[in-house]
Formats: structure tokens, sequence, C-alpha cells
């Protein structure tokens, strides 16, 4: 199976801001970070000694992170634990939020009794409540990370810190996040659904572009990803999906752009997916 050409992007590559600087402690266990990426810019791959809360509040932003990948439109958040090595790609002209968050050893969420720590150690979609996105967008950002603040600033930024954490406590996770297989051929494909999964909308298609037999690729999904091509293809169509809702575009053209035959058949896919119906899902926005 030879590997997929999937269309060429050159993409510019940065190195992460120095995140010592931004680094939380007991003392001041919720720090915020902004970065603004151009199109087609990727954050080199890193990870930190702290869990973060990855943001996009304008364009979308790709995260990847472990074994999945995730396309994160306006006001979604992933949840990064301490130590996982992630590299961050703005799909289009992105604003990202980050916060980093001091976690006990024993604790690995945000700040969580021991019996609810099990879902916070992999990396986890979140949806951001409007009292969140507004906790966000007042904590402070300043650039350099090692202004000096005074008292009034620190107790302000503990008493956010606080509401963010409990905020991030109540956020209901989402059934979103695209895993990737390591074996390079496989991989190769995923990619290049990734970047147009509307090409082709059978494994016959993406087979026949690999010059390889549908049974093989069948084959590696199984072995690679424990599901087959539907599913996964599935959850790589919710995601543009979500991408295109968030440039406000009509559900009735969603459906069209990804190759549905009405959009029946669209909400119906949606429904499946994360038993919601779409008017009520693409409006968390």
């Amino acid at each position: 199976m030879p590997p997929v050409s999937a269309p060429s992007r050159r993409r510019a590559a940065v190195a992460p801001l120095d995140p010592l600087r931004f680094s939380p402690t007991r003392e001041r266990p919720v720090r915020a970070k902004l970065r603004r990426l151009a199109p087609d810019t990727q954050i080199q791959p890193h990870s930190h000694a702290w869990a973060q809360v990855a943001i996009s509040i304008a364009g979308v932003a790709r995260i990847t992170a472990g074994r999945h990948t995730y396309l994160v439109p306006g006001w979604r958040a992933v949840w990064i634990p301490p130590g996982v090595e992630h590299v961050v790609t703005a799909l289009e002209a992105a604003e990202l939020r980050t916060l980093y968050i001091h976690q006990e050893p024993d604790r690995p969420g945000p700040a969580v009794a021991r019996r609810d720590c099990e879902p916070w150690r992999g990396c986890r979609v979140l949806e951001v409540s409007p009292l969140l996105r507004e906790l966000v967008l007042q904590m402070d950002v300043t650039m350099d990370g090692q202004a000096p603040l005074g008292a009034p600033a620190l107790e302000r930024e503990a008493r956010l810190g606080e509401l963010v954490l409990d905020e991030l406590r109540r956020a209901a996770p989402l059934r979103l996040g695209i895993e990737l297989p390591q074996d390079r051929r496989l991989r190769a494909l995923c990619e290049a659904v990734l970047q147009d999964p509307s090409r082709h909308a059978t494994l016959d298609g993406w087979a026949h572009e690999t010059a390889a037999s549908p049974r093989t690729v069948a084959r590696l999904f199984r072995q690679q990803l424990d599901t087959s091509f539907g599913p996964w293809r599935q959850q790589v169509l919710l995601a543009h999906a979500l991408r295109l809702a968030a440039q406000g575009r009509p559900m009735g053209l969603i459906a069209a752009d990804l190759g549905y035959a009405s959009p029946s058949a669209f909400s119906a896919m949606v429904r499946r997916a994360v038993g919601q119906p779409p008017s009520r899902f693409f409006a968390m926005r």
C-alpha cells in the first residue's frame, strides 16, 4: 500500500512561547496566555509539566495530541493533561487562549475529587459555557508572562481562577476527537481525509487513490484504530461541520458541502454521533 499523496500545503513552523513565563504554581494555579496565529501556522511539537486548556476564541485550530486530533472552532476547548506532546495548527487566522493549570500529583483533573480523576487522565473536548467564556476573556493575558502584578490584580486572578476551575469541573464533555493510526501508510491516508473528507464518500475511492485494495485498508483500520472506515470518517465529517457552522454556514449548505444527499440525512448523522439535533449542537459556540 503506497502512501496517498495529499494536497501539499506549506505551513510556517513556529516555536512555542516560552512556557515557563506562564507556568502555574500553587500560589497562582490558573494562568492565561494569548497567541494569535496566521493561517497555516504550526506550533512545533511540545509538552508541559502542567495541564492546559486550549480554547480557540476566533478562527479554527487543529490540535493533535497523543493519538488523537481535534478540529477546534471558536469556543470549544481541548483539555491536555501534563506531559502529553501536542501540535497546534491554525487552519485559518486564529486567536488562541490557553489556560495553564497547576495540579497536585494525585489529582489529574482541575482540582477534582479523586473519584472523578479518571476522565481527566486523557485529552478531552469540553463545552465552553457562557460563564467560562467570560471568565477566560477576563483572565490576564500579559504577553511577556512576567509583568509584576500588584496585590489587587493577584487577588482578582485568584478569584477568577477559582471560578474557571469550577466551570471546568462542570463542563460537559463532547464526543469529538479523531484517532490517528501509527502505521505511516494509513496515517497518510487519514491525513488526506482530514484535509478533504468529501473527496471520496467510500473506502473504495480512498483505497483506489492509494493503489491498495479496500480489503487491505479495511484491515489496517481494524488493526490500528479498532474501528471501520465509516465511523472514523463520520467523526471527521462532524469536525468539519463544526468548522463550517462556526463560519455561519446554513445547515443545508453544510450538508451539501460534506456530500450528504439531503439536510435530513446530515441531521440523522449528527444525532447518531452526538445524541443531539444539529440546531442544538452547532449552537454551542
